[in-house]
């Protein structure tokens, strides 16, 4: 299961900057040139006749009386495509033209009695119905092209430092994170529990360019892997012109690089394919619904999986470009691995990993406390955020006397859960939120259980 992660409360030092002047809005994509191009013959599919046909038995049956055009939509193939598949299946008298109007494109479709047979049987040798797979072959041939580590998937030194803006990390720590990226080389956060490890991760994932083609499904063999996911292969920021669609393969979605995040509930099973029964079809792990983009493991040494088995899940492939995951009755396929790999944990790398493992791993960045002034920087951004007026005397009393005080280090979550609990006192007494000493020690009080010495 993919975890989503609620940003309330956990705030990074990029959190809340002040907005910056509006940047010109990027050139559609050219998807001619992302695309694969559109099959216009069974032939270019790649898939076997019988195959489709079953495919287009089961559309039928699903919907009734079938226009051309809307089994063109929903099995996302090409109308020449569909006209070969079709004529066979009339001609053996399984499907027959219910209406046929001024233009041959417009044509409706419906089963013969033969026909709803032979769909029953297409259903018990696959349920799937959908958009048509592409093949192993092409889809590797596409993730291959897309590589980041082409040229032209690097993030520029620009880039990085407009994410990281005034966050706060030591000059070295953002050289390692360029590095990182540059080489597209695996990478561990590590730090405590609430420096922003994660929410960096994911934004860090964010910079790398798109967009990219991902297919709906793949064939291995003839079993289906559902691939597309709308909440991981989310659409390019700018559309892209639809008269371009028309000369490329449906069958492939235009998608920003995916960022796919897991967290503490990863096991064993979630590496696998996974079975489907009730739709027929596998689903695809995290890992390859990363592919050409970020996997960020999160919360590593907490998991369901042992840390050091987790990594060599991963590395090795990573290297390789290639896992092979298994199907039904033994068969293995050998499917493309191509992410930026991304392990995050608030352990003490060595209690987690030993130095083997560790060495595996191809950049460490620690994530630690903020500085005094780095803090202040992000309160301040924060309060302006929220509009609330910054005070200098309220600042002094967090930084000089609360965290002093309670132990807890200058840790980027604070400052955003500390003003939305201020948000939530002003609201619920009907009064306009401030940061003053008394809502700062009212809200600070809220959010621990106080020691022997604060009390």
């Amino acid at each position: 299961m993919i975890d989503t992660l609620s940003t309330r409360g956990i705030a990074t030092a990029f959190d809340g900057a002040p907005p910056a002047a509006p940047a010109p809005l990027p050139a559609a994509p050219d998807i001619v040139a992302i695309l694969p191009r559109q099959a216009r013959t069974v032939r270019d599919t790649g898939l076997e006749p019988r195959f489709l046909a079953d495919l287009v038995l089961k559309a039928i049956q699903s919907g009734g009386k079938s226009p051309l055009a809307v089994l063109a939509g929903k099995l996302r193939l090409a109308i020449g495509v569909l006209r070969e598949v079709l004529n066979p299946l009339i001609a053996e008298q399984q499907v027959e033209v219910a209406w046929c109007g001024e233009s041959d494109i417009d044509m409706q479709y419906h089963l013969t009695p033969a026909g709803q047979r032979a769909a029953a049987d297409a259903l018990a040798r696959c349920r799937y119905l959908g958009p048509a797979p592409v093949t192993l072959a092409d889809y590797r041939a596409v993730v291959e092209r897309q590589a980041l580590r082409h040229a032209a998937a690097r993030v520029t030194p620009a880039q990085l430092a407009g994410v990281l803006g005034e966050d706060g990390l030591a000059p070295a720590t953002r050289a390692v994170l360029g590095a990182a990226l540059y080489a597209r080389r695996s990478l561990l956060l590590h730090g405590p529990s609430g420096s922003g490890k994660t929410l960096l991760a994911r934004r860090l994932g964010r910079l790398l360019p798109g967009p990219i083609a991902v297919p709906y499904a793949l064939l291995a063999g003839r079993q289906v892997i559902r691939l597309f996911d709308p909440a991981v292969h989310l659409p390019p920021a700018t559309p892209a012109r639809q008269e371009e669609r028309r000369s490329c393969d449906a069958r492939w979605t235009l998608c920003q690089r995916p960022l796919v995040h897991v967290g503490a509930g990863l096991g064993r099973d979630m590496l696998e394919l996974r079975h489907d029964a009730e739709d027929g079809v596998w689903h695809a792990p995290p890992h390859l619904q990363a592919n050409n983009g970020m996997l960020v493991l999160d919360d590593v040494g907490r998991q369901r999986i042992p840390a050091g088995e987790l990594l060599n899940r991963f590395i090795a492939p990573l290297d390789a470009g290639a896992d092979r995951l298994a199907l039904h009755g033994g068969q293995a396929e050998s499917l493309p691995f191509d992410a930026a790999v991304v392990f995050v944990t608030n352990l003490a790398p060595h209690g987690v990993l030993d130095d083997a493992a560790l060495r595996r791993i191809g950049y460490k960045a620690e994530i630690g406390p903020l500085a005094p002034a780095a803090y202040r920087a992000l309160l301040r951004r924060q309060c302006r955020a929220r509009r609330i007026e910054y005070d200098d005397e309220a600042a002094d009393y967090l930084v000089e006397r609360l965290h002093p005080q309670s132990g807890r280090a200058l840790l980027a979550c604070w400052p955003g859960e500390l003003l939305d609990r201020i948000v939530d006192f002003a609201g619920s007494a009907g009064v306009e939120p401030c940061l003053a000493v008394d809502a700062v020690e009212q809200a600070w009080r809220s959010m621990f259980i106080a020691s022997g010495a604060e009390a």
